[in-house]
């Protein structure tokens, strides 16, 4: 099977983001796989493990971006792709990445084609389904199991509350969703093998796109953190008193009543 993943370079879950000139600011943060697009990684290699094939790993973005390209294929995967927009898109947003990533994928013959859910740092969903729609195969989201068999393809799939069953075909496109798979950890023996393994890095040009036809469609217009949390208020006297307090509280200051 020719399986590929979509993979994005995202700020570590653990880091404290910081605003400075109306950006989050990078300087000395950790960056890592995003958190959904490990799911999608370790799925495909189990896929390519069960049914055999190759597992090739895609990423729009900088150069920094190699350092996570190199984590997966030291989990596993098979070839990496890096393509490199520094020079050419200074603001994208999902329909850029999804019309970069269409145009490259739109020749490869894909069987299968695997990304994380959302993305932790835009939480948009976008980008897997617009790359399906580009690439006119059926794709389902937010999955938490995978079946193929023979060509037949069975997901479940994670809804509000509750989860669905559905049957479709290959080539198809997935978004991961937490508790499809436990995600493995690079071993030494396959961070050495990532070394060796070809990561191509790519530009527009190679990929016959001018910057013209991946400017983004969306601006960001302000950048914010949520506003710190006050310390509740702890009510004390006869409880007729604490309701009556309540109330007032409700209607003057939380403004719910």
């Amino acid at each position: 099977m020719n399986i590929y993943v979509l993979l994005k370079r995202t700020f570590d879950t653990e880091e404290k983001i910081t605003i400075s000139g109306g950006r989050i600011n990078e300087d000395e943060a950790e960056f890592i796989i995003n958190p959904y697009d490990e799911y999608a990684v370790e799925e495909a290699i189990q896929v390519r493990d069960t049914h055999g094939g190759e597992v090739t790993v895609v990423s729009v973005g900088t150069e920094e971006a190699e350092k996570q390209l190199r984590t997966a294929l030291a989990m596993g995967a098979d070839k990496a792709v890096l393509i490199n927009v520094e020079d050419d898109v200074e603001d994208g947003d999902q329909f850029s990445t999804s019309k970069i990533l269409a145009e490259f994928l739109k020749d490869k013959e894909a069987d299968l084609i695997i990304g994380g859910n959302v993305a932790i740092d835009g939480g948009s969903g976008q980008v897997g389904p617009r790359v399906a729609d580009q690439l006119d195969i059926p794709y389902v989201t937010t999955i938490t199991k995978l079946e193929i068999n023979e060509g037949a393809v069975t997901v479940t799939r994670d809804v509000e509350g509750d989860s669905e069953v559905i049957k479709t075909s290959l080539p198809v496109l997935v978004t991961a969703q937490q508790g499809l798979n436990e995600p493995r950890y690079p071993s030494l023996p396959g961070i050495m093998k990532a070394k060796k393994k070809p990561l191509e890095e790519l530009e527009l040009d190679d990929l016959d796109l001018e910057e013209e036809d991946v400017e983004a469609k969306t601006k960001t217009i302000e950048v914010y953190l949520p506003p710190q949390k006050e310390a509740g208020k702890v009510l004390s006297g006869d409880l007729s008193d604490q309701v009556k307090e309540l109330v007032n509280l409700l209607h003057t200051e939380a403004k719910v009543i």
